[in-house]
């Protein structure tokens, strides 16, 4: 098969990784920045053009979109999706993977766990939406945040309150959170493949910390997940209309609670942790879907 793997870089652990197991499963693959491609919208002939050469005869892409070029990436998905080109990331759900709000609305929606959220239009009575979510401690999401950025604990009243006005004055969209204080500090990711979970890891934070990102000094080890676990990881993959994902989740007294769908999850922090093959995984995704 043909396939593009629409990433800005080569070098990339998670677009390198994808690249080595399509090639070893004989398939020609390439790496496309999707910033550099060109458009061209005509009756009933969508083309690509990238660097001045048309795409053609493509059979599947992986888009690997970051959160700064989601604009431009989804058009361009949309575009191969106008082709006729199977993608692992439907231009649709990529869309709502970016939207946190959107997701999770639609995410309790489904009845799935969730913690318990609050979004106001830059309420001038913070107070009340701290009681929303039962007091302090609490945590703050800035709605663009990837990566941990643009997440705080407020672990008083006080705190919580000073950290909203100052949002609100910034006209920063927020998102408000009950604090889980029996996961103490750990997450769940689940890479869920075709609506197979094909690996599982627990992430600690380092000491002091409340974010369990391994970019922000993490840890992560394999870890086996219940039925209910897996069962959550594969509903909200699927309510959300996605074929490969990183389900974030945490462990609470009342079972699962989703954190967040990630249209596009990184690959070594898991291949690390399981020892599994996550980009084969997809490669034969593809495989089954052509």
């Amino acid at each position: 098969m043909n396939i593009k793997i629409l990433s800005r870089s080569a070098n990339l652990y998670s677009t390198n990784a994808l690249v080595q197991a399509a090639v070893k499963r004989k398939h020609n693959v390439q790496v496309i920045d999707p910033l550099n491609c060109d458009i061209v919208i005509e009756r009933q002939k969508p083309e690509i053009y990238y660097r001045g050469r048309r795409l053609d005869h493509v059979d599947a892409v992986i888009p690997r979109i970051g959160a700064s070029t989601t604009f431009y990436g989804t058009a361009v998905v949309r575009q191969f999706e106008m082709m006729n080109v199977f993608t692992t990331l439907s231009s649709q759900a990529l869309i709502q993977s970016r939207d946190k709000l959107r997701s999770l609305q639609v995410l309790s929606k489904a009845g799935l766990g969730l913690p318990k959220t609050v979004f106001t239009n830059y309420s001038k009575d913070v107070s009340e939406v701290i009681s929303h979510v039962g007091g302090a401690p609490l945590i703050i999401k800035l709605l663009e945040g990837t990566q941990g950025l643009g997440v705080v604990l407020a672990e008083t009243k006080t705190a919580a309150e000073s950290v909203l006005e100052a949002f609100n004055g910034l006209q920063a969209r927020v998102i408000v959170q009950e604090f889980i204080k029996e996961a103490k500090g750990a997450d769940i990711r689940a890479l869920v493949v075709d609506g197979q979970v094909v690996g599982a890891m627990k992430r600690q934070g380092k000491d002091g910390e409340f974010r369990s990102n391994l970019h922000r000094g993490g840890t992560a080890n394999v870890i086996n997940l219940t039925r209910h676990e897996e069962q959550a990881a594969i509903m909200a993959t699927k309510t959300l209309k996605m074929g490969v994902a990183g389900v974030d989740m945490l462990q609470s007294k009342r079972g699962p609670l989703i954190l967040e769908v990630n249209s596009s999850p990184g690959l070594e922090g898991i291949e690390n942790a399981t020892g599994k093959d996550i980009a084969k995984s997809i490669i034969k995704y593809i495989e089954r879907n052509m």
